[in-house]
Order: structure tokens, then C-alpha cells, then sequence
């Protein structure tokens, strides 16, 4: 049976998920001149094909009938350098955003049932107070001297994700959208957003990224929640956007203040000398170190990209044995803040399990099981 489709949203459908149409007709299992007549309207696929385009363009196959394509518009805005990269956000990105406001979205609404009526670091600051007010109004919020002692750099992430959470910001991190491992997330596309909101602030760091630039992206989106704005961020040091460049700055600031980088670096005939000692004076990575001595014109532009080129290829090679268990991870997804709430509703009765699931990523059966394992109840 044919589908009495909408050609101008397929062509539109396979435009917004980036598939060429050779790709497309091999996942359907259908020849590439078959989806280019449909999309042309010269012939029509049958209802199965027709599911199965909406479904590997990721659209609900409502929309292929449809008199004209939907607008969506996101309310986030696009704070990245060009690089060459796609001007308007990927599929997978702009599905990780929704499913991030989403669970945004439900996080308000409970805070405002518990009588929660404001939090106090959303846009405590602005642009013009300047970086030195942010850092030390940061500092005493998540109560952190100039010099802590901060172990290894993924301690010292760990530690500020939990003192970030525990004034009233979500962290989520994820590589991929929601759980769905054939559609990662692209960290030459963005490396973390922040949702700014009165009530229900959020921050989402791309873990496609290597872990040493992970410290540095969380600190900028947490700028981006202090001085109250919301933006899709790629952190990149040669940014030209006012907002951006403060916001590396603040981040710089916090995590290898300028004075004590100045004493503590050395010019020695090959710059990256100084990583041992100095990221054992910090206890943060050498992405970091590499990045700060960038903005105080210890090294080149050149010198930074390629580090920071063998760190990524570094990267992508590494074993991916190790990965921490689902529930562990699934928490780090969706936040350990947001993750206490939504199983406390649930296992008070005031929450339907199966909404509590889908918001959590876990089996409705399981949450008593990871309630007690993951979040200590």
C-alpha cells in the first residue's frame, strides 16, 4: 500500500538529519533512486518504507503528512566559531538540547512544588563586573580557595560537578543522544551548552570531548549560568563573540590563576617542559595548562592546535575498555540532583514508574534497585 506522503518533507526530513540519499536508501534497503523519486514525488513508498524513512531521519511519521515542514526553533543561542563547521545545529544536537529541556522542564516544575522560588548564582553577575568578580563570587559559592588541594584533575572535576549540583545547577554529560549509541555527539560541533534559568539552571558537557578539556568546558557553561546566559558553546580560544571570550577568561582564571601561572612558568627551549610541574602546582590537565599559557602568549597559536591535536588523537584511539557501569553512567547523563528527585517521586507513589523511566533512562523494575546502589536510598 502506498503512503500519501508529503514529498517536500522528505527532501526536508533527510536535509535536517544530514543523510546523503545513497545512506538513507541503505539503511531502508531500497536503492538510492527510489528515495530521490519519492522526494521528487515521482513515485511514492509504501507504508513501510515510509515508516522506516521517518524513522532513520528521526521524525515522527506523522510529519511526513504534513502540508509544509514545522518550524523549530530553539531557544539557545549559537555561540560557536565558524571553523568551516555546519551553521544551524546538527539533528543530534538539537535533540540532545530537547531532551535536555525536557527533563529542564520537569526539574521547574518540581522545584516549584518543594516552594523553591529562585537560585541565587543565576545571573548574580554580568559582562561588566568583570572577570575578577566572577571568579571570586565563584570561589565562595562552591567554597573553593585559590590554591585548593585538588588531587588528580578528574578529582577536582568530580568535586566541582558535586559542589556545582549542590547549589542548584544540573550537570548532565553525555556522548550521545539520550542513550542511543548509534548517534553520537560531535565535539568539533559544540562542547557543552548551558540553559539558563531563575529557577532550574542547566549545564550539559559534551563527553565525546577528551577528558582533560571537560574541566575547562564546565567552568565556561557555569560562567554562562552566572552571568544569566544561555548559549551552545565550542570553547574555542580564537573566539571573536564578547560573551565567549569572557567567559574562557573566567574559567582560565579560576582554574590557573594568571599571577601564579606567571611565577610558576618556565621558558625553556621546548615549552612543554613546564607540564609536569605545573599541572602537579594546579592539579589540572595539560589541556589546561596548554590553553592558559596560549592567552598569556607563552606559546603559539601553532604550538597550541597541535598539542591539542595529538591529544585528541590520543584520544579517539584510547581503549574503550573501563567505561563505568550503566547505572553509574546513566547518573552522570541526567545529573545525581535530578536523578534523587525523580526516584523520590517514584518510589513515594507520587510518580508513575514508567515516567519516572523515561526521564531517568532506567528500567522502570530497576529504579529500587539503583535508587539504593547509585543515589543511597
Amino acid at each position: 500500500m502506498e503512503a500519501l506522503i508529503n514529498p517536500e518533507i522528505l527532501r526536508w526530513a533527510r536535509s535536517r538529519a544530514r543523510i546523503s540519499a545513497g545512506t538513507l536508501a541503505k539503511s531502508i534497503g531500497t536503492a538510492e533512486d527510489n528515495v530521490l523519486a519519492w522526494e521528487d514525488g515521482a513515485k511514492r513508498p509504501s507504508f513501510n518504507q515510509a515508516m522506516n524513512y521517518a524513522h532513520h531521519t528521526h521524525i515522527p511519521f506523522g510529519y511526513l503528512y504534513l502540508a509544509k515542514p514545522p518550524v523549530e526553533d530553539l531557544p539557545l543561542p549559537d555561540l560557536r566559531t565558524v571553523n568551516g563547521r555546519e551553521p544551524s545545529y546538527s539533528l543530534a544536537l538539537r535533540d540532545t538540547i530537547r531532551w535536555a529541556m525536557e527533563r529542564q522542564d520537569w526539574y521547574r516544575s518540581w522545584l516549584t512544588s518543594q516552594g523553591y522560588e529562585k537560585n541565587q548564582v543565576v545571573g548574580i553577575l554580568s559582562i561588566n563586573d568583570g572577570i575578577p568578580a566572577v571568579v571570586v563570587s565563584m570561589r565562595e559559592k562552591l567554597g573553593i580557595p585559590e590554591m585548593p588541594k585538588r588531587g588528580t584533575f578528574d578529582d577536582y572535576f568530580t568535586k566541582l560537578v558535586q559542589s556545582i549540583e549542590n547549589i542548584g545547577i544540573l550537570v548532565m554529560r553525555n556522548s550521545i543522544v539520550n542513550n542511543n549509541t548509534s548517534r553520537p555527539l560531535s565535539v568539533d560541533e559544540f562542547r557543552g551548552f548551558a540553559m539558563s534559568d531563575a529557577l532550574a539552571p542547566v549545564i550539559f558537557v559534551n563527553t565525546a570531548d577528551c577528558p582533560e578539556a571537560r574541566l575547562f568546558t564546565l567552568i565556561h557553561e557555569l560562567t554562562h549560568i552566572w552571568i544569566g546566559k544561555s548559549g551552545v558553546s565550542d570553547a574555542e580560544p580564537q573566539t571573536h563573540n564578547r560573551e565567549e571570550i569572557f567567559c574562557n577568561a573566567v574559567a582560565a582564571e579560576l582554574l590557573a590563576p594568571e599571577r601564579e601561572f606567571r611565577i610558576a612558568w618556565k621558558h625553556f627551549e621546548d615549552w612543554r617542559d613546564n607540564l609536569p610541574f605545573i599541572t602537579r602546582t594546579f592539579h589540572v590537565s595539560e589541556w589546561v595548562i596548554a590553553r592558559r599559557a596560549l592567552t598569556l602568549g607563552f606559546i603559539s597559536q601553532a604550538d597550541y592546535s597541535n598539542f591539542i591535536g595529538s591529544k585528541i588523537a590520543a584520544h579517539k584511539a584510547r581503549n574503550k575498555d573501563g567505561a563505568p557501569p550503566y547505572s553509574r553512567l546513566q547518573t552522570g547523563r541526567i545529573s545525581k540532583t535530578l536523578a534523587k528527585a525523580v526516584a523520590s517521586e517514584a518510589l513515594s507513589g507520587r510518580m508513575l514508574f514508567r515516567d519516572a523511566s523515561r526521564l531517568m533512562g532506567i528500567k522502570p523494575h530497576k529504579i529500587s534497585e539503583y535508587s539504593k546502589k547509585e543515589l543511597g536510598f
